[in-house]
């Protein structure tokens, strides 16, 4: 199973990004909960969204009201948008999925960089 990250980049306060996450694998039977989290240099990484398979979200205070996370479970893949974004929000963003393949387990992204100037 990996797990695809893209999306990130190079942009200004009060601006925008999507961020998107495609599991793929040729044993996948079911991704549970997916989500995004970030980590900053010199910092741990940190939640920054979970969605579960039926649509239930939950944010980092940080994000609330600036970024939302949705999935396409057809397609196996997160997306994160984020809006009105922050020089804070600058960061490192991985993807993690609980996967069903022989048993579940835990499978990450290789992160994608997003950079917020002021």
């Amino acid at each position: 199973v990996q797990l695809q990250a893209s999306g990130g980049g190079l942009v200004q306060a009060g601006g925008s990004l999507r961020l998107s996450c495609v599991a793929s694998g040729t044993r996948i039977f079911s991704i549970g909960i997916m989500g995004w989290y970030r980590q900053a240099p010199g910092k741990q990484r940190e939640l920054v969204a979970t969605i579960t398979y039926g649509g239930t979200m939950n944010y980092a205070n940080s994000v609330k009201g600036r970024f939302t996370i949705s999935r396409d479970n057809a397609k196996n893949t997160v997306y994160l948008q984020m809006n009105r974004l922050k020089p804070e929000d600058t960061s490192v963003y991985y993807c993690n999925g609980r996967v069903l393949t022989a048993a579940w387990d835990d499978y990450w992204g290789q992160g994608t960089q997003v950079t917020v100037s002021s």
